[in-house]
Formats: C-alpha cells, structure tokens, sequence
C-alpha cells in the first residue's frame, strides 16, 4: 500500500471509529491492519497533532553500503581475506571516505563469507586455519 492510499486509509479508520464503529470493523472496511492500540493511539494522535497525524513519518533505514562500496569491500576481503576488521575498516574509510562500525563490518563480511574468522575452503588456509576433513 503506497503512502497516499495508508493516509488515506488511516483518514476512513478515524471517521468510521468516530461515527461509532468498533476498531475492528474501522480497520476493516478502511483497509488496514492495525492493532487496538494502534487504533487509538491514532485517535489521540489525531486529536492532538490534527491532519497530520495521518502522515506517515518514518522514512525507513538507508543503506549503509550502496553498491560500489559493497563490491569494493568484497573484492578487497577476497584478496586479503585474514585482514582484521579494524586494517578493512580503515581501508574503507581513506578509500570510500565512509565511516562503518567494527560490528556492521563483521556482519557483512559473515554474510559474504568473507570474515576474518571465517576459513575459506580448502584444507589448510594463510590465515592459521586448518580444516579437519
């Protein structure tokens, strides 16, 4: 549902409550799903802000890595892949001009498989591990 139509929704959900409906038939017939607190605190909102109440305010969690940056911190943790976070962090940062936590780092690297604790195939590795077969 795009913004306009949940405003929209939300708008049909008060007016309907407001004439006496329960939240439950509100949300309904209006579209949404919503909790009973939701409902009301939507009611109060409403009663205190005005119209703009029905904005939907959050704008969601930015990519800390877009594409470029992503590549480039695969291809580096690839060619060094027993590189401690803080030396890829650092790279990052002179290279990219971006600043990434310790932990972000870890994460991504884990989820490429590419963390410095995290043993490539093989059977013996450059990074001090060795695979038990």
């Amino acid at each position: 549902m795009e913004a306009e139509q949940r405003r929209a929704a939300k708008e049909q959900m008060f007016a309907l409550m407001q004439a006496g409906h329960r939240w439950q038939e509100a949300a309904a017939q209006a579209g949404i799903q919503v909790s009973r607190s939701t409902a009301y605190r939507l009611i109060h909102q409403v009663r205190t802000r005005g119209k703009a109440a029905f904005q939907d305010e959050r704008h969601g969690h930015p990519a800390k890595l877009r594409t470029a940056e992503r590549t480039g911190l695969e291809s580096y943790c690839h060619t060094s892949p027993c590189t401690p976070s803080r030396v890829v962090q650092a790279a990052f940062q002179e290279r990219f001009g971006l600043q990434i936590s310790i932990g972000y780092l870890n994460q991504v690297r884990a989820s490429l498989g590419l963390g410095s604790r995290t043993p490539p195939s093989g059977k013996k590795t450059g990074c001090g591990f060795v695979l038990s077969s």
